[in-house]
């Protein structure tokens, strides 16, 4: 990559695919017109072909002014690193950069903060509403390949992407949250940006991971094989009771010992607390509490698991009603800030009608909650945690959410709170769901990458984001943390998928090579169902690419609905690979993939998981009819198979 400065102050970097050109500030969301540029030293070096500097001022900045300072990184990378150096007298909640034309620009990835906010490929004047977060890629419309912009540090701060139409190229801003954080002196800086092309789509997305998890304070905790198990939340939701988690206990145990199953975690979720932030009460349906009940499960061969919502206060708790102080307020009605409501019917079997933010920063609720974990881990004997909605302190920033010690960003609020219950959890699993995705990094062990599975293909809980989110964050898998695509459906009944539908989606999910869990009774499966189940319960790391992610033509997530999952042995090169080519659309699809593109490159013999079909002889390539909501998963080998393995690699 190239990079130029002109006389006049104006940059443009230069990449066989991308080019970006023109830097102005941005203050709180703005870009400020009537700026101005200097060129400046770069650390006591002379601005030159490696080093570039920019001091930019405006009339919106009063007396500050944007710094801004590129570096090479090496002959594919520069880093950027912008500061503002005074005080532009206005609160700051954000400040950053535009670029005010990305040429050649097709499509843009839009990464979401946390597990559920989505990630999206978008085409040049689709809304981006909320903007993406900590990275993007770009994708040209001539050539192949990408170009990264990706922050490499997320344990302090947020950074926003956000693509923007204009009358000719699109623009880019970029911006730190800075939230009001509270500094000695008048200086403020982001963490580096680092920019870079790449051959590849996925792999590039890859290279980033691999970035951040170099550049993370604490090294990402990535088990050595996936978290396996059962979890009560999909089968029997909030109507848990001492006696029904202990029928599928016996269950489970019974299937794993006769069917040889790498089971390992059996969690409760939700439901044995009268309150959300009531997490030390027990309801009177598990009469004994929690701690003989978690002994029941160890004693059963099982890690013992609990859902607990760390940030979550109930309007009528009974922490509310004694400490309610201890939640975040509303800078608009000097009340409460609730972040979720409940008014009619559905209450989550419970009587809160709103859900409020524990304001850790107050010392007393931070002790409370402290107290939680260690008694949750020193008392109960909880070896697995399910920390839920750990979104609620970020999605709010000091313009809205008062806390009780103002001064820091909702990550270093967040990052707080996290680091404690890492400390008081030890070397216990901990799994975040509606967690921020890349400040978690180094704290937990794995993430979920997407919304709650549903039970139907669409509606509110739609097979479709899953499928989506799925593709566009599988990148990160193994790097950052281990991915949890959310709990494999199994059961013959109660539910409205066809049987194309759930066997496809169990092995898209199982693809992934990341957690894989299940809340269905395992008494009660089919054989053909224990064999789809046997199939994806790989007890060993692989790895999972999306080989035409992003690709024109390809299994673009917002494009062609056919997706292709191409799974590898990390560890037995001569293992056969998995290719799953699932149908998600509404039509019978015709595709013929070179076995090259997906990463396969030679004649492989190919055989069929579920009808045995193999081909007579080695093929360079695959040519499939599936109908609407199926997929086909295949078994490539170097050597002639007599029939598919019954696991994945």
């Amino acid at each position: 990559m190239r990079l130029e400065l002109s006389p006049h102050g104006d940059v443009r970097l230069d990449s066989a695919l991308i080019t970006l050109r023109g830097l102005a500030p941005v203050l709180n969301g703005a870009r400020l017109d009537g700026a101005r540029a200097e060129g400046r030293a770069v650390d006591g070096e002379r601005a030159g072909s490696d080093a570039i500097a920019l001091r930019l001022t405006a009339p919106g900045l009063g007396g500050a002014a944007l710094e801004v300072a590129f570096r090479r990184r090496d002959a594919q990378a520069w880093e950027l690193r912008y500061a503002l150096d005074g005080e532009p007298g206005a609160e700051i909640d954000s400040f950053g950069v535009r670029f005010e034309a990305v040429e050649n620009l097709r499509a843009t990835l839009q990464n979401g903060a946390f597990s559920w906010d989505g990630s999206r490929y978008l085409e040049p004047g689709a809304e981006q509403t909320p903007p993406g977060y900590a990275m993007t890629q770009l994708l040209p419309r001539e050539g192949v390949g990408s170009v990264v912009l990706g922050f490499d540090r997320h344990d302090r701060l947020q950074h926003t992407f956000r693509i923007e139409a204009t009358d000719a190229a699109p623009a880019l801003t970029i911006e730190t949250v800075w939230d009001r954080k509270a500094i000695a002196g008048d200086r403020r800086e982001s963490e580096t940006l680092v920019i870079f092309e790449h051959p590849g789509v996925e792999d590039a997305l890859r290279a980033w991971a691999a970035m951040v998890a170099a550049a993370s304070p604490l090294p990402p905790r990535v088990p050595d094989a996936p978290i396996t198990g059962w979890c009560s939340w999909y089968n029997l939701y909030a109507a848990i009771t001492e006696e029904n988690i202990l029928e599928h206990l016996r269950a489970a145990a019974a299937v794993r010992d006769r069917e040889n199953l790498p089971l390992q975690v059996f969690q409760i979720d939700d439901g044995f607390t009268p309150e959300m932030g009531d997490w030390l009460l027990v309801k009177p349906q598990f009469p004994r509490g929690m701690k003989p009940l978690l002994d029941d499960i160890r004693a059963a061969g099982f890690t013992p698991g609990l859902w607990i919502g760390p940030f979550m206060v109930g309007n009528r708790s009974r922490l509310y009603r004694e400490h309610p102080g201890w939640v975040v307020r509303d800078r608009l009605t000097g009340g409460p800030l609730p972040l979720m409501t409940f008014y009619g019917e559905f209450r989550w079997h419970k009587r809160s009608e709103e859900y409020y933010i524990l304001d850790t920063t107050h010392p007393d609720a931070f002790a409370y909650l402290r107290q939680v974990f260690r008694t949750w881990r020193r008392d109960w004997g909880c070896e697995y945690f399910k920390t839920d909605f750990m979104h609620f302190p970020t999605v709010h920033g000091p313009d809205r959410a008062v806390w009780h010690t103002p001064g820091l960003t909702r990550i270093e609020i967040w990052r707080q709170v996290a680091g404690m219950i890492r400390g008081e959890i030890g070397d216990a699993m901990w799994l975040g769901c509606g967690c921020p995705l890349w400040a978690s990094v180094g704290l937990v062990d794995g993430v979920r990458i997407g919304r709650d599975v549903g039970v139907s293909w669409s509606g509110e809980r739609a097979a479709r984001s899953l499928l989506r989110d799925q593709a566009t964050r599988n990148f990160a898998n193994g790097i950052l943390w281990q991915a949890d695509p959310d709990c494999i459906l199994l059961r013959e009944r109660f539910h409205e998928l066809s049987e194309a539908e759930l066997r496809s989606l169990a092995i898209y999910f199982g693809m992934t090579a990341g957690l894989v869990m299940t809340s269905d009774a395992l008494d009660e499966l089919s054989d053909e169902r224990l064999r789809l189940w046997k199939l994806v319960l790989q007890p060993r790391r692989a790895i999972c690419h999306f080989p035409l992610l992003g690709q024109p033509g390809g299994s673009d997530p917002d494009g062609d609905p056919v997706r292709v999952q191409v799974r590898q042995s990390t560890r037995d090169q001569a293992a056969p690979a998995a290719i799953f080519v699932f149908n998600t659309g509404d039509a019978p699809a015709e595709r013929t993939y070179p076995l090259a593109r997906l990463g396969l490159p030679g004649a492989w013999h190919i055989v069929e998981w579920g009808s045995g079909r193999g081909w007579p002889e080695p093929v360079e390539r695959i040519s499939l009819t599936l109908a609407p909501h199926d997929g086909a998963l295949l078994f490539a080998s170097r050597q002639p198979l007599a029939a598919p393995p019954d696991r994945l690699p």
